[in-house]
């Protein structure tokens, strides 16, 4: 069978998108998947969904964090940003997703978007430093904080005015 020409050829953009949810949520690459045709189904329709194409080419998923990388066709991308709103829960675990950007090739939205070096290369992540999320226990279930949300004025890393908190000895 041949090839199509190029100018004939599907045209895609890769979204990187960010995955949050409580720390002890299980989530795969196939309920992510689900979820997010689901709501492309009942926000698009079935016409509209199929034009989109959603696919999810990359997925990282652990410890309440995680990204992934969907591929849809370029004339939808808007469609499919609406789409990820959509999602609320996967496997009736709430989440929370973030469009980081779009691009042309799973290496850039790796790259720029989610910031980090593509498969097979080397380089350190990037992104901003002291992003110190964490889930506390409560009675109710999980409440999200960071260092800022403590009682502790050092928490955050500032000593208060004449102490030596952190000097060591």
């Amino acid at each position: 069978m041949k090839h199509l020409p190029k100018h004939l050829r599907p045209r895609w953009r890769y979204l990187g998108v960010e995955i949050e949810a409580w720390s002890d949520a299980e989530i795969g690459r196939r309920g992510f998947q689900r979820a997010l045709w689901a709501a492309a189904r009942s926000l698009l329709g079935d016409p509209g969904s199929a034009d989109a194409d959603l696919t999810v080419v990359r997925f990282r998923f652990g410890d309440g964090e995680g990204e992934a990388i969907v591929r849809a066709r370029r004339d939808e991308v808007e469609a499919v940003r609406a789409a990820l709103a959509c999602v609320a829960a996967v496997g009736g675990r709430p989440i929370g997703l973030r469009v980081r950007g779009t691009s042309g090739t799973i290496r850039a939205c790796e790259r720029t978007h989610l910031g980090h070096a593509p498969a097979g290369e080397t380089g350190a992540r990037g992104g901003p430093a002291g992003n110190e999320r964490l889930d506390v226990r409560a009675e109710d279930g999980f409440v999200g904080a960071t260092p800022l949300d403590g009682d502790d004025p050092t928490a955050a890393g500032d000593a208060p005015a004449g102490g030596e908190a952190g000097s060591g000895g």
